[in-house]
């Protein structure tokens, strides 16, 4: 192979006189892009397909509704629910029971407070009846002791310090067996004033401070 010789180059060819020759420097190749700009692109391609992947994937995932943890955490809810409305109608009826004892209550304390009234006003009645019962018993009493006094039953008695003196009947009728006697006190029957077996009838005797009076079979007398 024959060899070519190259031309020579001046000085005064490059514009630098008197400087050696020294070989042309070789051309950079040039630049696509920087280099940040094309990785941020390249993530960006990378999103898009992951999102598609992800779209594409979870269409086709099961309904989580039809989990057994979603049926669970379904019928935890409704239990929790079903409490929540059997606390709410307990606590409804309790207060409407609140609400009637309550009423209730008041009832009562003004059926107390009315009671009580009555029961003063008892009180008070049967003091009233019981000091007329006192005042009727006391009547009574007197009337029956003075009865008493102005009644004559069968015996010897003493005018002034036995019976009082007066006039006196015998309260019912007498039979033929019936016997009295009036006596001068004191001499033991043997001064007698007056006496009588009447027989029948109602027979009257007239009797004095200082007299003795004697009644046989003849019933009780009374003061006139």
């Amino acid at each position: 192979m024959s060899t070519e010789t190259l031309p020579e180059i001046s000085a005064s060819e490059t514009g630098n006189a008197g400087a050696p020759d020294l070989p042309a420097k070789p051309k950079k190749a040039s630049k696509i892009g920087k280099p940040g700009k094309g990785r941020r692109i390249a993530m960006a391609i990378s999103a898009v397909v992951l999102f598609g992947g992800g779209i594409a994937s979870g269409m086709a995932l099961e309904d989580p509704t039809a989990s057994e943890e979603y049926a669970a955490l379904a019928a935890e809810k409704a239990s929790v629910e079903s409490a929540r409305d059997g606390l709410q109608s307990d606590y409804d009826t309790l207060n409407a029971d609140y609400d009637a004892l309550d009423a209730g209550i008041e009832d009562r304390e003004a059926a107390v407070e009315e009671r009580a009234a009555d029961l003063e006003k008892g009180e008070a009645e049967l003091k009233e009846a019981e000091a007329a019962v006192k005042k009727r018993e006391k009547a009574v009493t007197g009337a029956e002791k003075e009865k008493a006094a102005n009644t004559i039953h069968e015996g010897t008695w003493t005018v002034g310090v036995d019976i009082a003196a007066g006039t006196y009947r015998t309260t019912d009728a007498v039979d033929s067996d019936c016997y009295w006697g009036i006596y001068t006190s004191g001499t033991n029957g043997d001064d007698i004033i007056a006496n009588d077996i009447p027989g029948g009838g109602r027979p009257t005797v007239t009797l004095s401070k200082g007299q003795d009076f004697n009644t046989t079979r003849c019933g009780t007398w009374t003061k006139q």
